[in-house]
């Protein structure tokens, strides 16, 4: 009986001694299409600065995909601990499915949106089709190349870039900037479910004569495919990008991450962070380290969702619905 219960009690001390050496904490971001690179380098960031603060590790998991597509995979059981995403709209599906609180805007500064970018172009070298702005996409000699608008929020925010350029182009005349965004529209050779699939259509199979994508994007590619003298354009007005965050407080309260999920999100609005997104090619609202990034970021015009089309439920029911102008400057396609 001793020795039974020495060894319980060695046993004890073990597990007591081991437990600190081998807590950790893990969490799910589920994340826009285009995002890999940007997260491949902020979590080691946030793990070690987690680690100093807490003692304890953190194994943070990726999925990426059309952000549209990734909120219906967590409505249909993915089990995301945080989302980060590039539309406002996705996270709203979310809110209205339960898993995020309907005030989600209100948890995190600026909206919820620890950075933010805008569509801009990427031309092939020597830009020979002179591209500068979105009336040249309109071109019947151009072939632009972007994701699907109903699959990709990247797509959607090129779609509603072109409708704000469209109707400021037309005096505010929808039936005009409606059919300036189906020539666009038409003149696209292939339609992928996602920008990254977008960017290897331009890049990799050299279809179409301009990318439209994120500007971070256009960065990041430009550096990944140097050999190919791609050149970054940035058009004379274009639409604001929120990049909008939230816990999924939902599946976090069940598994126990509520804690290590707020603070990652949090944490992207650190200077640490703000910079690695800078560098990444993100705009941030960190003064001081857009102050220093500032020649990396051309002047543009950037009008709002909410200024243009009065705000994101409007979006929905007006463009994003079915029947609605999207379907029906998408004819065809």
């Amino acid at each position: 009986m001793k020795h039974a219960l020495f060894g319980a009690a060695i046993l004890a001390l073990g597990l007591a001694s081991t437990a600190p050496a081998q807590a950790q904490d893990s969490i799910l971001n589920v994340s826009y299409d285009i995002s890999r690179e940007l997260f491949e380098a902020l979590n080691p960031a946030f793990a070690a600065h987690w680690k100093e603060q807490t003692g304890r590790d953190v194994v943070i998991d990726q999925s990426h995909g059309g952000s549209s597509r990734q909120a219906r995979a967590i409505l249909e059981g993915l089990a995301a601990d945080v989302v980060t995403f590039n539309q406002e709209t996705d996270v709203d599906v979310l809110a209205e499915g339960g898993l995020v609180p309907a005030d989600w805007r209100d948890k995190l500064p600026n909206g919820a949106s620890p950075y933010y970018s805008l569509p801009a172009f990427l031309v092939r070298a020597g830009n020979p089709k002179n591209i500068t702005d979105w009336s040249d996409l309109a071109r019947e000699d151009v072939a632009p190349v972007f994701p699907n608008p109903k699959t990709s929020g990247n797509g959607r925010y090129t779609y509603l870039a072109a409708y704000a350029y469209g109707l400021e182009q037309n005096g505010g005349d929808h039936a005009k900037a409606q059919e300036f965004v189906k020539s666009i529209l038409s003149s696209v050779p292939v339609f992928d479910t996602g920008g990254r699939a977008a960017t290897q259509t331009f890049a990799e199979r050299e279809i179409g004569d301009v990318l439209v994508t994120f500007e971070a994007e256009t960065g990041g590619i430009a550096r990944e495919y140097a050999d190919k003298g791609f050149v970054r354009v940035t058009p004379s007005l274009s639409l604001f990008a929120a990049f909008p965050a939230a816990v999924v407080a939902a599946n976090a309260e069940k598994k126990g991450s509520t804690e290590v999920a707020t603070a990652y999100l949090e944490w992207l609005y650190s200077p640490a962070a703000q910079e690695i997104l800078a560098q990444n090619d993100y705009r941030v609202n960190d003064a001081e380290v857009a102050a220093r990034f500032a020649e990396g970021f051309p002047e543009v015009r950037l009008v709002t969702v909410d200024e243009v089309f009065g705000g994101w439920d409007a979006v929905r029911r007006d463009h994003l619905a079915d029947g609605a102008i999207l379907d029906q400057v998408f004819v065809n396609q």
